[in-house]
């Protein structure tokens, strides 16, 4: 690992940087989604279901399945199926999060809004985000640290990645590149959990409960 610490270094960022731009997308749509599905109780649940359902999918199935799907536009392996295969599961746990906090904000604070003139934008964006924003955020670390060890398994498609060193470390049974793959997913998934709790700490406002 220290005669190799530039190339992990590389990967490290490959790695971060499939995950970051997936979930990130991920939030823009998935918290837009969430809010949206707490005005129809079936439609949340036509929502959440399709999301559960795609969960439950194992990984290089998906990576699989992509194949022939982005090989019509030249993309079949390498970084795209990746990036739609992370943010394909990083929906479920963010739309639900958003879903449910919004759901669960205390009616009187709505009441108290609506007494101020609020209207109902103003409401949502003021009231009801702010005070969701704690629970968003947990989702948005289970995302995460998630998906940090599903996109190892991207390797297997061209991704890059730390998965690199843990795929050449099965294929040439090489105990030291799958050491070396597996303890540095380990470290990026506690780090990134480490540091968005810090992010949730800092969105949170005043008198809300953060939930570790």
């Amino acid at each position: 690992m220290v005669d190799n610490l530039g190339l992990i270094g590389q990967r490290t960022l490959e790695h971060v940087s499939i995950v970051g731009v997936a979930v990130g997308i991920a939030i823009l749509t998935g918290v837009p989604i969430g809010i949206a599905i707490t005005q129809s109780k079936r439609a949340a649940d036509i929502v959440l279901g399709i999301a559960s359902v795609i969960v439950t999918i194992p990984s290089v199935a998906l990576f699989g399945l992509m194949i022939p799907i982005l090989s019509t536009i030249g993309q079949g392996v390498g970084y795209l199926p990746a990036v739609i295969a992370v943010l394909l599961y990083s929906q479920l746990p963010i739309i639900r999060n958003t879903y449910v906090a919004i759901t669960n904000v205390d009616p009187a604070m709505r009441e108290a809004a609506k007494g101020l003139g609020m209207t109902t934008m103003q409401r949502l964006m003021w009231v009801e985000i702010p005070l969701a924003v704690p629970v968003v955020m947990v989702g948005v670390r289970v995302a995460v640290v998630m998906n940090i060890g599903i996109t190892a398994i991207a390797a297997y498609i061209g991704a890059g990645g730390l998965g690199t060193f843990i795929s050449r470390g099965i294929s040439q049974t090489d105990p030291r590149q799958l050491i070396t793959g597996a303890i540095a997913v380990s470290v990026l998934a506690i780090v990134s959990d480490y540091f968005l709790l810090f992010v949730q700490k800092k969105l949170t406002p005043p008198q809300s409960t953060v939930i570790d």
